[in-house]
């Protein structure tokens, strides 16, 4: 079992837009095994290759309560978005901080397995909200900026302070 850092906010890397995987091997593999170890002892139900400092376009999502139903998404790409939804979301990389977030309810998405297949999926509800909130990562981009000016100074300002703390 291999953790790996998970990058905090406001850290810059999490604004590292990530590249395309050209090709699934071993490495992504064990870059899955690895997220999915990190993921679960977090606990998380979701993470992107982005916020443990690789910038490659993968991320995982287990929204399952028996957390065995792992979905390995490899170059994800949304490709329809239907409906509204209000999700509370929180973040690995934003600990202790929950906001309520307006995204697509109804997502169409193409992606490669950890084999390397293409394989489409629809997904609604709580598993769209996640994958919308990871490839999110993967464009450099973190939930709290679809916040107000003043939460994103309030939550920064909360952050740099605990930074200051443990220095």
């Amino acid at each position: 079992m291999a953790l790996l850092p998970i990058l905090r906010y406001p850290d810059p890397r999490l604004h590292t837009v990530a590249a395309l995987v050209s090709r699934v091997d071993d490495r992504i593999r064990k870059l899955i095994k690895d997220m999915a170890d990190t993921m679960y002892a977090a606990p998380g139900v979701g993470l992107a290759a982005t916020q443990v400092d690789i910038h490659r376009r993968v991320i995982i999502v287990d929204i399952s309560e028996t957390r065995d139903q792992l979905n390995v998404f490899i170059n994800p790409e949304i490709t329809a978005r239907s409906g509204a939804a209000d999700c509370e979301e929180g973040c690995l990389s934003v600990p202790g901080i929950f906001e309520k977030v307006k995204r697509a309810e109804r997502i169409k998405l193409r992606a490669l397995d950890a084999h390397g297949r293409s394989f489409e999926l629809a997904a609604a509800g709580m598993l769209a909200v996640c994958i919308q909130h990871e490839i999110d990562h993967l464009e450099g981009k973190v939930f709290v900026e679809y916040l107000s000016r003043l939460k994103q100074q309030r939550i920064l300002a909360k952050f740099k302070k605990q930074q200051r703390r443990v220095m």
